[in-house]
């Protein structure tokens, strides 16, 4: 009995679900997109037809996403927004214990749902019965943080916190609390990512500063999962100046005359100086005699103070004014500000700002930063609390990508919204005494982020949790392109053509995506997902917002452009193909064109589909070759290989099963060949590699032995291009090796097929050609004599012409 028939016998035995019903729900269904576990994203409902309505939300949940006995879903919020739907969020548990960032929201119009999206876990068996209790797991965060002292050390800011609650019972001494949570931290086991019983902690450390939820094994003590809630405004670039010159500012009145703070947004927003101390419990109010505050432009840079509160009103006012959304937490939250914050010794000068969870905090900044106060910083911490009452993103990888993303967002934004003259697409341009700005998100690549996802400067390591700071810039440049259109060719040699809607438009996209879809654990495939879902509440289905939302992701490298019908998939709307067991045999060895690669086990799903995708073009014959491994005894293995040519996310389609070789016990390489039609469609598409020992193993699977490998080749029609400054023309390609990239002194050029290199040109990112950088032959590219940048080199063969960036550091 297959899995998923037992789930549905589970169902039928409980009586949620019959045939008559399920046959309904299936037709009433307009669009399903999956996530890259497999289970629902996104389900949109027909308008004619819909499903359920809210009372119905169990049977939803029951039918769409096959909820086992085990499985709960309590809901925890309902919101109405501008547009009429009421949005209803479930919490996920799996018996009785809350699965950490996942939750599923039911989007409803006048009671019947519309469409159903979020993240769901599925868990087959876990024990939740921990072996350690919460005391031993927390000696085993604090451990891991490693800090001097903590805030439930000191009795200030012990008492301050009760005072600030109203509630003696206030502390900051973590209480642990039993979760489940995927494992981030098993990097290279079968542990990684799977659902672990967990303690949580909140702790919150005075030296050095940090506060972070820590997940603790609650069964061997490991920290699994860390999930910072101080994001720094971390950066690399600004010519900070003048900030916002002099403005108007809501202030009260205090002993001795005025201070900043005011009662007529939310619950209010106050400002307080912090004195260069780490002690928010010491901090003052600052005071003005007649409530001209222009004296504050002093050594100090007290003026700071006034940036902070005018940039925390302006803030308030952007997201009241546009959004309708009272404070960061709709629910008139007080917004407090910190100035002239330092924790460093001999108080040198901090170099950062953040938000705590609970209140804004700023540096005065030291050799890289002036006073961390300019109006984009203050609306990008603020959105970091924001986004921490809406979608949560989990702040690592490329959730934590999307969470600073969001926050950059809003801090063009707020500026454009606020003044429309400062330099909107760089972010903390007035802070900076090093670089032109933090950040550009009309050019991310200028400090050295990717403006496209897994392109040049991608950060695929595990520092900065992920890379949080580096590749928000895909997400950045989206809004961008969105914003203002344009037309040109992204790293992965998709050529792309977007017609901007306005940063205003694109702002309401921005927030409905954030503020009703997204969960904690969402990525960048679900960002374009839901993007286009809230182009098409706000804007309607095939809308020229819809198109520019779509585009724009292609831009990006997220998606293929809008063709009408049915949305392109993008990685995370394949199914899942996975073997339960690599003990006994795996795949060891894949080869297609240029790609290439030996392997060992690889716990049952390799995904190779950031290697280099060799190029098929279409009514071409090709070859492929394939092995297994084996431990010990040789098993009768069978092969499949799918390719999906119409890209729709599917291998079931007609010709796309391009190899299926009968058993074989032999650990020798095979070889099969398969013509490309050419109805394939053009550009980056899945291949699905299959070994099973089972004749019967499909592209959707979860079988028993054997493996699963995913790979991209890019479909190309042969379209050719007239040669360029003397290159040969012929066919267009970039699917050639560059490495070291970055390079110092050498570059190495490695064509396809070892083809001998008849020419080469350099051109800078003006398109100027470059003369001095010389060809030593060999593949050899001496680039020593080069400025720092980037470059796009082109290469020929005499038949086909290369082209590919490169960096020179």
């Amino acid at each position: 009995m297959n899995k998923h028939y037992s789930a549905v016998a589970l169902l039928l035995a409980s009586g949620l679900v019959c045939s008559t019903a399920q046959a309904q729900e299936k037709s009433a269904v307009q669009q399903k997109v999956l996530s890259d576990k497999g289970t629902p994203a996104l389900v949109a409902f027909r308008a004619e037809a819909p499903a359920y309505t809210l009372n119905d939300a169990r049977k939803a949940f029951a039918e769409q996403l096959q909820l086992s006995t085990n499985d709960q879903m309590l809901r925890s919020k309902t919101e109405v927004d501008q547009l009429g739907f009421a949005h209803e969020r479930y919490e996920q548990y799996y018996k009785g214990v809350k699965v950490e960032h996942a939750s599923y929201t039911l989007h409803a119009k006048q009671g019947a749902v519309q469409s159903m999206s979020g993240s769901f876990e599925r868990i087959e068996t876990l024990n939740v019965t921990p072996s350690l209790t919460a005391e031993s797991a927390l000696r085993s965060a604090l451990q891991f943080v490693g800090a001097r002292k903590y805030m439930w050390q000191d009795a200030a800011e012990e008492a301050g916190l009760k005072q600030q609650e109203e509630n003696r019972a206030a502390t900051y001494l973590p209480k642990g609390e039993l979760v489940i949570v995927n494992n981030q931290r098993a990097i290279g086991t079968e542990r990684l990512n799977k659902p672990t019983l967990a303690w949580k902690f909140n702790i919150y450390a005075q030296q050095p500063l940090s506060r972070a939820f820590i997940y603790v094994d609650a069964h061997t003590g490991e920290v699994v999962m860390q999930d910072n809630i101080i994001k720094h405004a971390a950066a690399t670039g600004t010519f900070a100046t003048k900030y916002s010159g002099t403005q108007s500012s809501a202030t009260e009145t205090a002993t001795g005359g005025y201070r900043l703070r005011e009662l007529t947004r939310g619950l209010g927003i106050e400002t307080y100086n912090c004195k260069k101390s780490n002690s928010y419990t010491a901090a003052v109010d600052f005071i003005d005699a007649d409530n001209n505050w222009t004296e504050y432009n002093n050594a100090n840079f007290d003026n700071a103070a006034l940036d902070a509160h005018w940039g925390a009103q302006s803030t308030y006012d952007y997201f009241k004014n546009i959004h309708a959304r009272n404070s960061y937490n709709n629910a008139g939250a007080k917004i407090k500000s910190y100035v002239h914050f330092d924790d460093t010794p001999g108080g040198a000068g901090y170099e950062n700002a953040f938000w705590d969870g609970t209140r804004m905090t700023y540096g005065d900044g030291a050799t890289r930063f002036d006073p961390l106060t300019a109006l984009d910083v203050a609306a990008h911490e603020i959105g970091h609390a924001v986004c921490s009452s809406t979608a949560n993103l989990t702040y690592s990888y490329e959730s934590g990508a999307l969470n600073e993303g969001f926050s950059d967002i809003w801090g063009a934004c707020v500026e454009y919204y606020k003044d429309p003259t400062k330099q909107t697409w760089l972010i903390g341009e007035d802070i900076d005494k090093v670089r032109p700005s933090l950040r550009s998100m009309s050019n991310p690549n200028a400090e050295s982020q990717p403006d496209t996802y897994q392109g040049t400067y991608w950060y695929a390591g595990s520092g900065d949790n992920g890379g949080v700071h580096t590749n928000s810039g895909v997400l950045n440049h989206w809004f961008y392109r969105l914003s203002v259109g344009g037309s040109g060719t992204n790293d992965k040699g998709t050529a792309f053509s977007v017609t901007g809607i306005g940063i205003d438009a694109a702002a309401k996209i921005a927030y409905r995506t954030e503020s009703v879809y997204l969960t904690a654990s969402s990525n960048y495939a679900a960002a374009r997902t839901y993007s286009i879902q809230s182009a098409k509440d706000l804007y309607g289905a095939g809308s020229a917002q819809e198109i520019a939302v779509t585009n724009a992701w292609s831009a990006v490298g997220v998606g293929a452009a809008y063709g009408g019908g049915t949305p392109p998939p993008t990685g995370v709307t394949y199914c899942t193909s996975k073997s339960n067991s690599v003990a006994y045999e795996f795949i060891d060895y894949v080869a297609l064109g240029t790609l290439t690669r030996t392997s060992g086990a690889d716990a049952g799903y390799y995904n190779g589909t950031a290697l280099t995708a060799p190029t098929l073009t279409g009514g071409t014959s090709q070859t492929i070759s394939y092995s297994a491994g084996f431990v010990g005894t040789a098993y009768s293995e069978y092969f499949k290989v799918y390719i999906d040519y119409n890209q729709n996310g599917l291998f079931t389609d007609a010709g796309e099963l391009v190899v299926s070789s009968a058993a074989s016990t032999s650990a020798a390489t095979r070889s099969s060949s398969f013509t490309v039609p050419t109805t394939a469609k053009n550009g980056k598409t899945r291949m699905r590699v299959v070994m099973s020992d089972a004749s019967g193993t499909t592209s959707c699977n979860a079988y028993s032995y054997g493996e699963t490998e995913d790979y991209s080749v890019t479909i190309a029609g042969g379209t050719t291009v007239a040669g360029i400054n003397g290159i040969a023309g012929g066919n267009v390609s970039s699917q050639f090796e560059v490495y070291p990239n970055p390079a110092a002194d050498r570059l190495n050029i490695a064509l396809p097929n070892n083809a001998a290199v008849v020419s080469v040109q350099i051109m800078d990112v003006r398109g100027a050609i470059i003369n001095s950088a010389r060809y030593e032959g060999n593949g050899q590219l001496n680039v020593a004599s080069l400025a720092k940048g980037m470059y796009t080199l082109t290469v020929s063969d005499g038949q086909t012409t290369y082209r590919q960036r490169f960096v020179k550091e």
